[in-house]
């Protein structure tokens, strides 16, 4: 695992045949080459708890796994086997299923502030249901998000982005946005737009940013007095912070709330859930105007739900995001002290909440730098772990945190000569990695340094 020199040259053939095929080389911005130092992106070819292995049989521990949506690990056979006996008779139908409604229970006896839950494929299918809903139930269009990365693919949250081309102005002045832990800006923005304003939508926290005390309930206050609807992303903290979501660490009930990536341990599975008065609009037995809230033909499919109810089981009969913390709160505290120990405590950093780490990376002056970044996930890539950040899951074993901090520690040496020397030059092979959102594309190269 601590092998430098690993080749590549398997994933970067394929790679370039990616492009060729596939806008971006990836179905994911967040997968994407770019997000990777140049030389050291590797294809995968398969997974097994918290390691993965690539096309030229290279083996890394894997962070970040599956984009957060992986919190038993790969291949953790209880889903697995879940699923296999599900599809076994029959993956889609042209009416609901016992296991809808199985799923449907499971859901919210997790989540006791939803009455009625809606399932469908990706996090972007039940947020911008949550916003038309909002709209439907209110007579309003304005929607209120937080300042946060990352909400979904649909026009109304892409148009506030750098990435808004194809989307109309009328569209994109329609999403007005607050700042996290700052009550008095929604209140400036629901006060600047009375009774226009549909819903606010945020996640209760991040990996970084915990909510102030006293921040979420005005939140919930402010919807309250202006007739905006509170909704929850809980696609990332969602069986991360809890199994019952952020909304019960913090104890604020949304009136919906948004869910995907860890419900089905990688298996394409969200949901949107919320009270019924609302949630009820979207249904057939309505006096109000019906609301097309979901209709999917895969929302409902076997695969899914089979996933999500032996997800739930895992968690009722053990404590994965206690695995998780634990093994995180380990991971932070070496990895922060390998860093100091080489002088780099300034500059070197995991931050976060246990289960969900981040590490930060700083230059010469003191401030982030992509370029830096990149050299530190050059040499994290060049001693076995992939990952663009140290978020957990169950599956890693105490070896696992081991051989990270060591793969760490060996990284932080040329940080260390580049920090000295105020630049990256002559250590850094390729170009550095570049924001998935943006406006412009980055240069790409898809062939191999022809240095050894």
């Amino acid at each position: 695992m601590t092998t430098p020199g690993r080749s590549f040259a398997n994933s970067d053939r394929l790679r370039q045949r990616l492009h060729n095929l596939i806008p971006g080389g990836a179905h994911t911005y967040a997968r994407g080459d770019d997000q990777y130092p140049e030389f050291h992106a590797p294809v995968l070819k398969r997974g097994a708890g918290a390691r993965v292995w690539d096309v030229d049989g290279n083996e890394f521990i894997e962070y970040g796994i599956g984009l957060r949506s992986v919190t038993l690990g790969h291949g953790y056979r209880p889903v697995l086997d879940a699923v296999a006996t599900a599809i076994a008779d029959g993956l889609s139908f042209t009416r609901p299923t016992e296991l809808e409604l199985a799923a449907a229970e499971d859901f919210l006896r997790l989540v006791p502030t939803a009455e009625m839950v809606k399932f469908a494929k990706n996090g972007s299918d039940a947020t911008t249901a949550a916003v038309r809903l909002a709209r439907a139930v209110t007579g309003c269009e304005l929607v209120a998000i937080c300042e946060q990365p990352f909400f979904s693919t649909d026009d109304w949250f892409i148009g506030t982005t750098a990435m808004s081309a194809g989307v109309p102005p009328s569209t994109r002045t329609a999403t007005l946005q607050f700042r996290y832990n700052d009550a008095d800006s929604l209140a400036a923005v629901l006060a600047a737009h009375p009774g226009q304003v549909a819903c606010v939508l945020l996640e209760a926290a991040t990996a970084t940013a915990e909510p102030e005390p006293g921040f979420l309930e005005s939140v919930r206050a402010l919807c309250d007095r202006y007739g905006a609807l509170l909704v929850f992303d809980e696609i990332i903290t969602g069986f991360r912070w809890s199994e019952h979501g952020a909304q019960a660490v913090y104890r604020v009930a949304p009136d919906l709330s948004c869910w995907g990536k860890a419900m089905g341990n990688g298996f394409p599975i969200s949901a949107l859930a919320g009270k019924r008065t609302f949630m009820d609009l979207g249904g057939l037995n309505t006096d109000s105007d019906r609301v097309f809230l979901l209709s999917t033909t895969h929302g409902p499919e076997a695969a899914g739900l089979a996933a999500f109810r032996a997800v739930v089981h895992a968690y009722d009969v053990g404590d994965p995001i206690g695995r998780m913390e634990t093994a995180g709160r380990r991971l932070a505290a070496a990895v922060n002290a390998a860093a100091a120990a080489a002088g780099l405590a300034d500059y070197v950093q995991v931050i976060g909440r246990p289960a969900c780490l981040v590490f930060v990376t700083r230059n010469a002056d003191g401030v982030p730098d992509q370029a830096f970044r990149t050299l530190l996930l050059q040499g994290l890539l060049s001693h076995g772990v992939l990952g663009q950040s140290f978020v957990l899951s169950a599956a890693h074993t105490d070896a696992d945190i081991a051989a990270t901090v060591v793969a760490a520690t060996a990284a932080l040496q040329p940080y260390r000569a580049a920090i000295d020397a105020g630049s990256v030059t002559g250590l850094l092979r390729g170009r550095p990695v570049a924001p998935a959102v943006r406006r412009t594309a980055a240069p790409r190269r898809l062939i191999r340094d022809p240095t050894p």
